[in-house]
């Protein structure tokens, strides 16, 4: 009888050892992920931008301020790849150090922007009510302004400034996080894990930190990857008509709007900037994309 038994605990053991491991779930989002050839195009991309960010004061040829009057608005060339503006200054190191600007202001916008949007949402969707009512209406007062609008009235009001910009762009920002957080509040606070948590007597603080949100993590990865290009392209507007960073500052959308004005002689200073904020933009939203449809299941 006990042969018995020690042979049959063998046979569970051996069953046991023969079952398939489970998938890492890095593995798995990598290989996924992978399978999208643009949004790993859009993520090396944002990796070299991120390095140009970091490094552009050491890798620059030429000081970023530094004028050379005598080669005012010269085109491409051996010495200056992208050629120099109106005061001479080479308009390649100007854009790699304006990419830490740009980055930083974009960056910082739309993490203020998404902390108060997932806080709001996140009480709204819990609480109910007329807390509810109260949080989405002032989105929707929010939303019924085009953003750039939006954005140019707070500056306006506020005053011009890189720190102002950031201020406008996160206010913007925040109600499409409310709303999106709302909802995946109002879907998880349902579960029944959740319905456990609360039984057992946890605090309702507890319960949205520890087992709410991190089910609501996955749709607010890829909605700040899109806000990303969002609010870069906000900030470069908002510098382009004057309230942004200074003209000094090699700003991507100051150089826009200084190289305006030598479209016809030297047209290198406005195509460069601008192509570099295209494909930022894109780069942002293609990546928020590949991110969509590798982290949603109802796309496998």
């Amino acid at each position: 009888m006990a042969e018995m038994k020690s042979t049959v605990n063998i046979q569970n053991f051996e069953n046991v050892e023969a079952l398939p491991k489970p998938k890492s779930k890095v593995k798995e989002f990598v290989k996924k992920f992978t399978k999208r050839k643009t949004a790993v195009i859009s993520f090396i991309f944002i990796v070299l931008l991120l390095l140009a960010a970091i490094l552009g004061p050491y890798i620059a040829p030429y000081d970023a301020s530094q004028a050379d009057y005598s080669n005012l608005l010269q085109g491409p060339s051996a010495a200056h790849i992208w050629g120099t503006d109106e005061f001479g200054r080479d308009v390649f190191s100007r854009l790699l150090a304006g990419t830490r600007l740009s980055l930083a202001s974009a960056l910082s916008a739309t993490i203020v922007g998404t902390a108060l949007g997932i806080l709001f949402g996140l009480i709204a969707g819990f609480y109910g009510g007329w807390i509810d009512s109260l949080i989405m209406r002032c989105c929707d007062i929010l939303f019924s302004f085009p953003d750039i609008l939006l954005a140019i009235a707070i500056v306006a009001i506020l005053g011009p400034g890189m720190i102002n910009v950031i201020i406008a762009v996160a206010v913007f920002t925040v109600p499409s996080f409310a709303r999106i957080m709302r909802s995946a509040t109002i879907s998880v606070k349902e579960s029944l894990y959740v319905e456990v948590a609360r039984s057992i007597g946890c605090k309702n603080w507890r319960i949205l930190w520890v087992h709410i949100f991190p089910g609501t993590i996955q749709s607010m990865i890829v909605n700040f990857t899109m806000r990303v290009g969002t609010a870069i392209l906000a900030a470069s507007s908002l510098s382009f008509l004057g309230f942004g960073a200074n003209v000094t500052e090699p700003d991507w959308g100051a150089m826009l709007s200084q190289g305006r004005n030598y479209l016809n002689t030297a047209p290198h200073i406005v195509l460069f900037p601008g192509i570099l904020i295209f494909l930022t933009v894109l780069a942002f939203n293609l990546l928020g994309d590949g991110l969509r449809d590798t982290l949603d299941p109802k796309m496998s």
